[in-house]
């Protein structure tokens, strides 16, 4: 919705203002203005517009996460680098649906940003493998598939893995 460096002049303000309270013996006002302001660092790290496509895709709403991704105009300068990891991975995930290539597209993007879990980076190599398979390269998804299951801590993606294991010895 806003500009990352617009949040955070807002929570300078909110911050100086606040200050101002407590010189003037205000102080729950200003305890209450300093937390006001953590939301705005809070949504400097996480895009509020990211959340509520993450919030749409959960309920398999593709429509509704799509709407919210393109209120983003200009990714590159809205947002801070993991989230530009998240933006694309959230399009390719809802483009791997209809589009192969484009998706292996966003997957790559997102890789190579960054995602902050290492389960959300296990899911995108799992995906990136399962297009290179579907492309019949062989040697990448093998690759792409144990770097996904090296990240895969809990075993949450253990069944996929092997199911594309499997896959892959009929190639």
């Amino acid at each position: 919705m806003f500009n990352k460096n617009i949040k955070l002049v807002l929570a300078a303000l909110v911050i100086a203002y606040a200050i101002y309270q407590f010189t003037r013996n205000e102080i729950l006002t200003g305890i209450m203005l300093i937390l006001f302001s953590g939301i705005f660092v809070i949504l400097y790290f996480w895009n509020e517009m990211i959340i509520l496509a993450f919030l749409r895709l959960r309920k398999q709403d593709f429509a509704g996460a799509q709407k919210w991704l393109g209120k983003i105009k200009n990714p590159e300068a809205a947002l801070v680098t993991k989230q530009q990891g998240y933006y694309n991975y959230l399009h390719g995930l809802m483009i791997s649906q209809t589009n192969m290539t484009q998706a292996e597209k966003f997957f790559r993007k997102a890789v190579k940003t960054g995602l902050r879990m290492d389960q959300d980076l296990a899911v995108a190599k799992l995906n990136l493998a399962g297009i290179a398979m579907s492309k019949r390269r062989k040697r990448e998804a093998t690759s792409l598939l144990n770097e996904a299951k090296k990240l895969d801590k809990q075993g949450m993606l253990a069944d996929q893995v092997k199911m594309m294991k499997q896959q892959m010895k009929k190639i």
